[in-house]
């Protein structure tokens, strides 16, 4: 590549313009707006990195900038303008032949496939072309956009899989049940003992193979390990209901870890706990009804699961529960060619394997996003329609919810007319205020329990389909379902 000193001189100029245009250096004229800058700055950064002259015509010419302010503003507009944004050094500007030219570099290397206006573009010779689909693919393969899942988890064994949900997942896929008895004399599965266990998750992506065997893959950790954050520690899901309609110093918080469709279930889990109930008026009449459809909440949850950038290090899925709406975010804006504008019609799974195993474990539809079912479904419950945002680094849904039409806005018992014993009704009504409760806390609630009557308490509560357990042993606590 021709590359230029921070503060380029003339003589960089004289070689740039005489080296002429090609895949890697551009010439645009001063009348050139952000829209067609942004298009050239794009296909500079998905080829190989380059410079952009602004001032200079297409013949080699230098006519100049009328305004060094407004080239540099325009610069900067048309890096905003890609999908993500370029985050490009600051123009700087060279005085040639009585002229002034405008040069910005786009740096090699960059770590994502540009888009704009839903179009992606390169350099061929001096011209700027669209992508074919095959280009497409290997380059975002190669940039590690569609590829991170399929990586294999450095230091990671087919020992940090959990063989009980595996032996689930491969049972629904209509594998015969065989492998080793656990304690209770079921029949699991175990890597290192049942081959056609692996060879069905290298089909799956959840596995790849390498020199010494195969190894688990990001999709496969994050679907079955035994504890994913130990290699992802931001692979959660941070739940929380404030009180208000911002955020405050009054809220219930909850982080679901553990594997992606564990994580799905405690989030559906808390959001359904924490969901105002009440009456909505519609003429004159009253349907109880909930603060929000319950399909879209879990179209949201598990579209952030599945569709996040698990490369992004430092950042989790956030569920925000407010008075009047919810947020549900997730790291990493839209994948591939999909855009705001076609989010409703285009299809593009940055996360391949992970989306066949949520779909396969019944949690998503393998061909769609949900986003027309989604917006279906509010309009139907008279609500708005959700308000789909890219963000810096991610993407956002928020839903409003049914606010001043809840004649009955709080939080209603769930357990209708079940037989519950006092004990029982108590820590429910602990559950319903702090929204978890572990066996510590309903001893605490009920000391001349014993531990025995604890766990048959919270047992039974469960088997009616009232509590949901999460975790085992002495993490274990329970949250309303």
């Amino acid at each position: 590549m021709i590359s230029v000193q921070p503060s380029p001189t003339a003589d960089d100029l004289t070689r740039l313009i005489g080296a002429g245009p090609d895949e890697r250096v551009a010439f645009a004229p001063a009348s050139a707006g952000p829209g067609r800058l942004a298009e050239t700055l794009a296909a500079l950064a998905n080829t190989h990195g380059g410079v952009l002259l602004v001032g200079v015509s297409s013949s080699g010419r230098p006519t100049g900038i009328a305004d060094a302010d407004e080239a540099r503003a325009a610069l900067q507009t048309a890096g905003l303008l890609a999908s993500p944004p370029l985050i490009l050094p600051l123009p700087q500007t060279i005085d040639f032949d009585g002229k002034t030219v405008c040069l910005v570099e786009v740096p090699p290397g960059l770590p994502h496939v540009y888009s704009v206006d839903g179009r992606y573009l390169t350099r061929t010779g001096a011209q700027n072309r669209l992508l074919s689909a095959g280009e497409l693919s290997a380059l975002l393969l190669a940039r590690g956009e569609a590829g991170f899942e399929s990586r294999p988890v450095p230091d990671a064994t087919l020992d940090d899989l959990d063989p009980a949900p595996v032996q689930a997942y491969l049972e629904r896929l209509g594998y015969p049940r065989a492998g080793v008895g656990d304690a209770s004399g079921a029949q699991i599965r175990t890597p290192s003992a049942d081959h056609e266990w692996s060879k069905a998750l290298l089909a799956r992506g959840c596995l790849t193979q390498t020199g010494s065997g195969p190894v688990p893959t990001y999709a496969g950790v994050l679907l079955f390990g035994r504890q994913p954050q130990r290699f992802l520690r931001n692979a959660q899901i941070t739940l929380v209901r404030y009180a208000g309609s911002q955020m405050g110093d009054e809220f219930l918080r909850h982080d679901a870890s553990g594997a992606l469709p564990e994580q799905i279930r405690q989030a559906e889990a808390f959001v359904t706990a924490n969901m105002r109930r009440g009456m909505r008026l519609t003429g004159f009449t009253r349907q109880e009804t909930a603060e929000y459809p319950l399909g879209v909440v879990r179209e949201a949850i598990v579209n952030a699961v599945a569709h996040r950038d698990y490369a992004v290090r430092g950042d989790d899925i956030r569920v925000l529960m407010f008075s009047e709406h919810m947020e549900v975010y997730s790291p990493g804006r839209l994948p591939g060619h999909v855009t705001l504008d076609n989010l409703a019609t285009e299809r593009f799974s940055r996360n391949e394997a992970i989306v066949q195993a949520l779909s396969d474990l019944g949690f998503v539809e393998r061909l769609g996003y949900g986003i027309d079912r989604m917006v279906a479904s509010m309009a139907e419950a008279g609500l708005p329609t959700p308000l789909f945002e890219e963000t810096v680094a991610g993407f956002r849904v928020t839903l409003r919810g049914r606010g001043e039409d809840l004649v009955s806005p709080e939080p209603t018992p769930r357990w209708g007319n079940r037989r519950l014993d006092p004990r029982q009704e108590r820590a429910l009504a602990y559950l319903a205020e702090r929204g978890t409760i572990t066996n510590r806390e309903f001893r605490e609630l009920c000391p001349e329990l014993s531990d025995e009557t604890i766990r048959r308490e919270l047992a039974d509560l469960v088997d009616q389909g009232l509590l949901v357990k999460v975790g085992e042993r002495k993490s274990t606590y329970y949250m309303l379902k």
